[in-house]
């Protein structure tokens, strides 16, 4: 199943906004992250924050598209409650 996420680096804290619709791809999860954009470290971060939110393993969480953007899709197991 593919999650597709809007990320906002350098938050406060990291949490979950919401669910937003956007015109470039649609419905998409909201989540501000803690972590810099920094050598990857938010991307790392916002991994291991779904996986621990959503009750997975991290390596069930895998960043499939948009390792350089604010948009980014993320393959998680099928059937995972959101």
């Amino acid at each position: 199943m593919h999650l597709h996420v809007r990320a906002t680096p350098n938050a406060r804290r990291s949490e979950i906004v919401g669910w937003e619709e956007e015109a470039q791809v649609g419905r998409v999860l909201r989540v501000r992250i803690a972590a810099a954009p920094v050598d990857g470290k938010a991307n790392v971060a916002l991994r291991e924050f779904l996986a621990k939110t959503l009750g997975l393993s991290k390596s069930l969480v895998t960043l499939e598209k948009g390792g350089s953007s604010r948009y980014k899709t993320f393959c998680i197991p099928d059937g995972t409650q959101i």
